[in-house]
């Protein structure tokens, strides 16, 4: 008696894997794991139901999840190979618009130069689980796309796609506190990337009640912060991290001093953003989240009368140091400052260098006073960038993007290693004053002008005072051969 036909999509799916696999080998030949998840997706793409293609999209995941590495990124370029426009569809819809430029035949040329991949992504989002499955298939893309730039298809899709699914009306803002579960809390202590958080007694710190914590988070990901934001609750613009870091007493566990901070402060200064997911990496999140958090504590502390950073300045020393290596690109002004600065005659960059290899610099009051003025005059010339071009430092594009103004350069303001080895120590203050927010934001993005304040115009203009050889250690004397 003849075995019955299959009748479901799913049997009907693993008898044409089966008789694949099987195919001149025996009927126990198991389907390698790269052709298996092949098929799925072929299956996935061509199955009409959305039950039968949750279905399919859940074993194509688990598929995805068993195979090595290797096989992932063969997958990955089979996905980034094949599933193209149809080239004849396309070339007929693209000649009917250039006839006729209607909206129906814009719309059609539209449906026509639609991937299918894209189709196939978005079938996959079925699953349960199918939209951080695919944030962690588009973080293992981001690694290899270095050397395998023929992936970028596949990244500009999943960008795309995850760009819409991430938008601002599906996230949700939530505070995080101390009463948050476990389980988000630890994600935060993860992925903390501007000031590392040491254990769950920092944590604790920074979150008590002079501190705020935001994070938007997504349905999908429902216990994942996709982005997240620390606030210190302080009187005046906070000028250095490390007190903002500071543990308090031991012998304070009401956190009174902490609530007495609170009580007085005026301000609230921004003083970490992190961004928690890198398969989302290219989906902004940061500016709605700052501007909602604004509204939040205003709402909650009426008293707060500004909202500003403290932030980095991540591409500043790496920007000097290529100017010392090129003295031709530096601006007669800035060898001006740097001439001023040298503790003896000689060649200003080299000066500078020495000064700057030296093992804690920053500790000796001498070379301190002697660097402050030209190293923060010509930080506030690298964040501004050249005239109508926006600041080449990446946290200033994000915060003059959004409306901030660059408000104050602080010297020495994180002199923990990380600090040092990528601002020399400067911190900067960009300021959120709502009602100039839409304005700066238009001047930045249209002409590219970077709005400041007065105290940064004026470092920006004033030559630096000359500094007498006389004040600076003989130690340095003795590292120049002297």
């Amino acid at each position: 008696m003849p075995a019955p036909k299959p009748t479901s999509w799913l049997e009907r799916l693993w008898s044409s894997i089966a008789e694949r696999g099987q195919s001149g080998a025996g009927p126990d030949l198991a389907v390698p794991p790269l052709d298996r998840a092949r098929l799925l997706a072929e299956a996935l793409l061509s199955e009409r139901g959305e039950a039968s293609g949750a279905a399919v999209a859940r074993e194509l995941h688990a598929a995805l999840r068993d195979m090595a590495p290797d096989d992932r990124l063969a997958f990955a370029r089979f996905l980034a190979a094949g599933f193209m426009p149809n080239a004849a569809k396309l070339r007929a819809a693209a000649e009917a618009y250039l006839a006729d430029p209607t909206p129906e035949l814009a719309a059609r040329l539209s449906d026509a130069a639609d991937p299918p991949r894209q189709e196939l992504l978005r079938r996959m989002n079925l699953s349960p689980g199918g939209t951080a499955s695919l944030v962690a298939m588009r973080q293992e893309l981001l690694a290899w796309l270095r050397d395998n730039p023929e992936l970028k298809p596949l990244d500009a899709d999943l960008r795309h796609l995850l760009a819409s699914w991430f938008n601002r009306g599906f996230l949700e803002l939530k505070r995080i506190d101390w009463q948050t579960p476990a389980a988000t809390l630890e994600k935060l202590i993860a992925y903390e990337a501007v000031h590392e958080i040491q254990g769950w007694d920092d944590l604790r710190r920074r979150v008590g009640p002079d501190r705020r914590c935001f994070g938007f988070f997504h349905p999908a990901l429902p216990s994942e912060p996709l982005i997240f934001v620390e606030v210190a609750l302080v009187e005046g613009l906070a000028a250095s991290v490390q007190p903002l870091l500071a543990a308090d007493a031991e012998d304070d566990p009401a956190h009174s001093r902490a609530r007495a901070r609170e009580a007085a402060a005026d301000t609230a200064i921004f003083y970490s953003i992190s961004n928690c997911q890198e398969g989302l990496r290219g989906v902004s999140f940061g500016n709605f989240l700052i501007k909602q958090v604004v509204e939040e504590l205003k709402a909650e502390l009426p008293r707060l009368t500004r909202f500003s950073t403290l932030s980095p300045v991540p591409g500043f020393r790496r920007w000097l140091e290529k100017r010392l290596a090129e003295p031709e690109t530096l601006y007669p002004d800035e060898r001006d400052a740097l001439l001023q600065a040298a503790p003896e005659e000689g060649d200003p960059n080299a000066t500078l260098q020495t000064l700057l290899r030296m093992d804690n610099w920053w500790e000796t009051a001498a070379i301190a006073k002697a660097l402050r003025k030209p190293l923060s005059r010509l930080c506030a010339v690298y964040l501004t960038g050249a005239p109508g071009k926006g600041s080449p430092d990446p946290v200033a594009r994000f915060h003059l993007g959004n409306g901030a103004r660059l408000e104050r350069i602080n010297w020495l303001g994180n002199t923990a290693p990380r600090g040092m080895r990528e601002s020399c120590g400067i911190m900067v203050n960009y300021l959120y004053d709502l009602p100039t927010i839409e304005a700066n934001h238009e001047a930045y993005v249209r002409d590219g002008l970077v709005v400041r304040s007065p105290a940064v115009e004026t470092l920006m203009t004033l030559p630096p005072e000359p500094v007498r050889s006389s004040r600076l250690p003989s130690r340095l004397a003795r590292m120049r051969g002297g």
